[in-house]
């Protein structure tokens, strides 16, 4: 194993570099210090910053500059942002409202046994942040959900669970931003539109982004 961060290349156009092998919210910190400083930085070639749980990739045009120009650039950027004294990102903050309406709401409530207010109030009663964007495009994984209410997904995944749809699983909890088949668990629903490819940025969600759930009726 290399000194960490370490990069590597991801085929022909993209550099990833990798912060450790074990999931920790220290280290999600690290690689969301990382990404903000890398977006920062404005490194002439790249296109495209991706935050993940271990590692950033970075998408670059490989006509403008190779791997081997490219690589010592963003270690040096990632090894400045893991030592400084900023250990986390300050992301946006966003209230998404919900209407608690959802198809598994009162299975939910079956399988924890708590009522369905309880279910709604332990939902509604935490910050979330945004670990990552993925799956689809604009569709933030967001921790920690309460202990109480972690299930697994669900034993047969629907074909198409609308946009909008809040839902959990796990640890996580999320909004589907598109029309897309999904296995978790759907607690209710929400009009925000989280991912529309004709506005700037299309994701209303980033990396390090936090996010509270109001109700609504």
């Amino acid at each position: 194993m290399g000194v960490l961060p370490r990069a590597e290349p991801m085929g022909d156009s993209a550099v990833i570099i990798t912060f450790g092998v074990t999931r920790s919210a220290e280290l999600l910190g690290k690689v969301h210090a990382a990404a903000a400083a890398l977006s920062d930085s404005s490194v002439s070639g790249v296109y495209d910053i991706v935050p993940g749980y271990l590692s950033v990739a970075v998408f670059y045009d490989p006509f403008r500059l190779s791997y081997m120009e490219i690589a010592p650039v963003l270690t040096a950027i990632c090894e400045r942002a893991s030592v400084s004294s900023k250990a986390a990102v300050t992301g946006r903050q966003h209230k998404i409202p919900v209407a608690y309406d959802g198809p598994d709401l009162v299975t939910v409530s079956s399988l924890t046994s708590l009522s369905t207010e309880d279910v709604i109030e332990r939902h509604i009663s935490r910050v979330y942040t945004v670990d990552i964007i993925g799956f689809v495009p604009g569709f933030a994984y967001l921790s920690e959900l309460d202990p109480s209410l972690r299930l697994p997904r669900r034993t047969q995944p629907r074909p198409r669970v609308p946009a909008g749809s809040v839902a959990i699983a796990g640890a996580q909890t999320g909004v589907y931003p598109l029309d897309t088949p999904g296995g978790w668990h759907i607690l209710g629903h929400t009009t925000t539109v989280m991912f529309d490819p004709a506005r700037e940025p299309p994701a209303i969600l980033r990396a390090g982004d936090t996010v509270q759930f109001v109700r609504v009726d």
